[in-house]
């Protein structure tokens, strides 16, 4: 085994050695001797020079995809191959790493949670650096950027790989830095060295060692009296510098706050908020005074508190008072504009403007007030009413003083209104159109016509009606059929496309209301075509199962039209355009069969090898799913026309050359003579032409056809042939491993062809070389 090393990334056309000199080989016969290099592997990464013997770099090497496996060798195997006489040759490159990779951390950021009361000196681990490089290339060292926080510890596992802790140097506090962002780098042993780095992030896990703090010690507010309660007297706010449970306050009343304080005023324990629980009554309490504690949710809870002074204010403190003498409940949606629906008093105790009283009602109804007399107001309607857009209105009167601040009061009525039949039924759709498809089972369910009407009870019961039309003197009743109850829509019959397109109606639906009102709708029924029509093969015509019989000379040119099928189908455009294919045919290779109009032309001329019978099965189908079709089955016959004069004719039989009537009268004239003589020139005869007679049938018309009979010894085919024909004849025949004889006719102007067995020792005589024939 020959060995060299090389580093890896060497340019491409570096010489690695001059190993025909290594294998002591001649340079000048490398070229020669077809000298090779063969890589186990996917490239070719190392070659020959023939011309110098000098192995050289054909491509880039690098180690790390050579040798994906990180090991401290790394080999190219090669086999070098020289023939005249075959040798072979192994021979071992050593491929050596360069630092040509920086360390990588496969997490380029790193999250750390380390707890503020973590001790100084806790290590934490943190993700190694790879490097696909081996050896001193390898990761050597790690830094961290600077923190007076942390420190770097660097371990060494047992596989020489460096690892890297990270240390706390001092104490935490999350209150002063809540995260640390650090850079730790990874260094390599290469020259020059190559580093990768690393963010590291450190979050400070809070502890609970700060107690909550209020913006104030004392807060003093003031609330009026009368008051609403749950109204907002003061928001407490207290904060925790921790985070988390440490930071969730609780706030409470302390155990110096009293009982009749905590009964008027409610703490709310989440968020701080202090509301008035009960009516304050500035004559009965004017000072409450309370000491509200804010305590945290840390597992050592610590706590802050605070003073709230509330002074109450005085006010107008006597509402106004309302009263509804009478009201009217329900009313017909239709009543005039001005009627009354109700009268109301109001009145205040108090004096001046604190017990001057205005009443109103929301001004988005459709009804007014009207004062009648000293705090009396009748409430009329103001707008037409409609019970379809507002079935009942909630009138809520309201009284207020014009004290400082203005108290008031309401009070809210419901007043319901009656249906009036005053809507017509609608349907969603002005135009309806179904479609059906067709051969539908009568009885079946074509939709659904359904109309609503806003009105209530009676006024929206509806009636549905096929209003009466007649097509081709038949009723739409006697087709359709409608529920009057819940307008579904059906069929009576079985529609036919062929027959029936289409039908266009109307359907009215009437309430029960007094008096009643209508409206109707139209209605288009079209029937859809299903593929329920198979097609009919109407050329070529035959009887029901017969077979279609087809006579075409054998002559026929390629190309030409044999027959064409043409098939109908009374299925609508879609269903019924027909494809045609080939379902059987004896010589795939003889006929094609265009799929589109039917046509079945010759691919190719008659050969003297294809039968005299083919047999053609054409099915044609329709487009529909699924889909119909037809079969027709076409027997084609080929018929030889009769022989035309010798001059005409591109080939003749030789034997038509060789009797004639003038033998044949000498014969039975010399067997007149001597029956002696008559046997010996019949047994001369024999001898001589040892052929079998031509048939008696007419040769075929083909111009490229043959007349030839063949026996176990010798198969002697003479016949007048053009060039092209002898030159199919001569691949024929030499394939059956026998020799084709080539010879002019006296005239010239034919040849006669013969085939003979091989081995018989007959030679080509023909002039002309195979390139002509």
């Amino acid at each position: 085994i020959t060995h060299y090393s090389v580093p890896e990334e060497m340019e491409e056309g570096a010489v690695v050695a001059n190993l025909a000199a290594d294998l002591g080989l001649d340079v000048k016969t490398l070229n020669k001797r077809k000298m090779r290099i063969d890589i186990r592997t996917n490239k070719k990464y190392l070659d020959i020079n023939k011309e110098t013997g000098e192995l050289y770099v054909l491509e880039r090497i690098d180690r790390e995809l050579l040798c994906p496996i990180k090991t401290t060798t790394c080999f190219l195997k090669l086999d070098a191959t020289i023939e005249n006489p075959v040798r072979m040759f192994n021979i071992e490159v050593e491929i050596m790493d360069i630092n040509d990779n920086a360390p990588h951390f496969r997490r380029g950021t790193m999250h750390l949670d380390i707890s503020e009361s973590s001790p100084v000196g806790e290590r934490f681990s943190l993700n190694n650096a790879e490097d696909p490089d081996v050896g001193t290339n390898s990761v050597k060292d790690y830094h961290l950027s600077s923190s007076e926080y942390f420190g770097l510890e660097i371990q060494t596992s047992r596989d020489g790989s460096k690892f890297a802790d990270l240390i706390l140097k001092k104490t935490l506090d999350r209150e002063q830095q809540a995260v640390h962002n650090l850079i730790l780098t990874a260094v390599d042993g290469g020259v020059p060295t190559r580093t990768g780095t690393a963010s590291i992030i450190v979050r400070v896990l809070d502890v609970n060692d700060n107690a909550p703090s209020f913006d104030e010690e004392k807060y003093v507010v003031n609330v009026l009296e009368n008051s609403p309660i749950g109204s907002l007297v003061i928001k407490l706010n207290a904060t925790d510098l921790d985070e988390g449970s440490n930071s969730d306050l609780v706030y409470s009343y302390s155990l110096y706050t009293s009982e009749r304080t905590q009964n008027m005023f409610t703490l709310n324990p989440d968020n701080g908020e202090i509301r008035v629980k009960e009516m304050i009554n500035y004559e009965d309490f004017k000072i409450y005074e309370m000491e509200v504690i804010a305590s945290d949710k840390g597992p050592n809870s610590l706590s802050g508190q605070c003073k709230v002074t509330i002074q109450v204010t005085d006010m107008n403190d006597n509402h106004p008072d309302i009263s509804i003498k009478s009201f009217q409940s329900p009313i017909k949606e239709n009543e005039p504009i001005d009627t009354v629906i109700a009268v109301v008093s109001v009145n205040d105790k108090d004096s001046g403007n604190n017990g001057m009283v205005d009443l109103s009602v929301p001004p988005n109804l459709p009804f007014k007030l009207r004062q009648s007399s000293d705090n009396y107001y009748e409430l009329v309607v103001s707008e037409p009413l409609d019970r379809e857009k507002v079935p009942e209105y909630d009138i809520t009167f309201t009284v207020t003083d014009r004290g400082s601040p203005p108290l008031s009061d309401n009070e809210t009525m419901t007043l319901e209104l009656l249906d009036v039949n005053d809507n017509v039924p609608q349907f969603p759709q002005s135009f309806y159109t179904i479609r059906v498809p067709e051969n539908n089972a009568p009885g079946a369910l074509l939709g659904s016509l359904t109309a609503f009407d806003p009105d209530l009870h009676e006024n929206q019961y509806l009636v549905y009606f096929i209003l009466e039309k007649e097509v081709a003197n038949t009723s739409m009743s006697m087709l359709f059929s409608i529920n009057p109850e819940n307008g579904n829509l059906y069929a009576l019959k079985t529609f036919d496309y062929e027959i029936e397109k289409e039908f266009l109606f109307h359907i009215e639906a009437r309430d029960s209301g007094s008096a009643p009102l209508s409206s109707n709708v139209t209605v288009h029924i079209i029937i859809m075509d299903q593929n329920d029509n198979a097609p009919v093969i109407v050329s070529p015509w035959r009887a029901h199962g017969s077979v279609v019989e087809e006579k075409i000379p054998r002559s026929t040119d390629k190309g030409s039209l044999v027959a064409k099928v043409i098939a109908l189908d009374t299925d609508s455009v879609h269903n019924s355009r027909i494809t045609y294919q080939f379902l059987q045919v004896t010589d795939a290779t003889l006929f094609s069969l265009d799929q589109y109009n039917g046509e079945i032309r010759t691919m190719r001329m008659f050969s003297y090898r294809d039968p005299r019978h083919q047999q053609l099965v054409v099915v044609a189908k329709d487009n529909g799913q699924p889909s119909l079709s037809a079969t027709v089955t076409i027997k084609l016959s080929t018929v030889e026309t009769a022989v035309k004069h010798y001059s005409d004719m591109t080939e003749v039989p030789l034997e038509y050359d060789i009797f004639s009537d003038l033998n044949l009268y000498l014969v039975i004239g010399l067997g007149s003579v001597s029956f002696l003589l008559l046997i010996t020139i019949l047994v001369t005869i024999v001898l001589k032409c040892q052929k079998p007679k031509s048939s008696s049938k007419a040769p075929p018309p083909c111009r490229n056809s043959v007349i030839s009979e063949r026996n176990s010894t010798i198969a002697d085919s003479t016949l007048v042939s053009n060039d092209a024909y002898w030159y199919s004849l001569f691949l024929a025949e030499t394939r059956k491993g026998k020799l084709v004889v080539r010879q002019p006719v006296p005239k010239g102007s034919r040849y006669i062809v013969s085939s003979i067995p091989r081995g018989t020792g007959v030679t080509d005589t023909s002039d002309s070389a195979p390139s002509t024939l």
